[in-house]
């Protein structure tokens, strides 16, 4: 991930210890990846990594990963959506439903996903945005992902999960806060699987 600029193994973020145990077994699976959150480089929006930002860093990073995967991303930054081999990007803003439901019409995903992950803007209302737009379109034993919950924000994730798990009874649920002593900040997730 780190070969692209992708900050999930950085030491700021240390995602890709969960991401190994995760995805251990479908290395060499014709998986299909879903990403929102490019990684712009846009300061004019919220969600900008700025001058660190390499955009499609960790959809790169996918590719390599899974050698029979399909990688496909979306971000509300149009100038950031790219394609090469074996990644697809679109746009979507993730706090505008008929822009997540556009995404999802879109022919190449249709299928659904064995993997989502939410890295896109970082707020309790933009993950709750996508993931109601999104859950149905994970497949079977599927895993969904929200990085980069904010440690202000786990309290209210802890709230919400209960509604969650009454509403969508066919997934699992787990709010996962990691230790990492450089980033007291935004080193948590919350991992989501579709049941069998």
């Amino acid at each position: 991930m780190t070969r692209y600029g992708s900050d999930k193994g950085s030491g700021w973020h240390n995602y890709t210890t969960i991401y190994s145990a995760l995805f251990r077994n479908l290395k060499d699976s014709p998986v299909r990846v879903f990403e929102l959150g490019l990684g712009t480089d846009d300061p004019g929006l919220v969600s900008s990594m700025r001058m660190h930002g390499r955009p499609g860093g960790s959809l790169r990073g996918w590719r390599d990963h899974f050698t029979s995967s399909l990688v496909f991303g979306a971000d509300i930054d149009r100038n950031c959506l790219f394609e090469e081999n074996r990644i697809q990007t679109f746009y979507c803003d993730q706090i505008d439903a008929k822009a997540i439901a556009d995404l999802w019409a879109q022919p190449a995903l249709q299928g659904g996903m064995d993997i989502i992950i939410d890295d896109g803007l970082h707020t309790v209302e933009g993950n709750v945005s996508f993931i109601n737009g999104s859950l149905q379109h994970l497949r079977p034993n599927g895993i969904y992902v929200v990085e980069d919950i904010l440690n202000t924000a786990f309290e209210r994730w802890i709230e919400l999960l209960p509604t969650y798990i009454e509403r969508f009874p066919e997934f699992d649920f787990v709010l996962v806060r990691l230790p990492n002593p450089p980033n007291d900040y935004d080193n948590n997730m919350l991992i989501v699987q579709r049941k069998h």
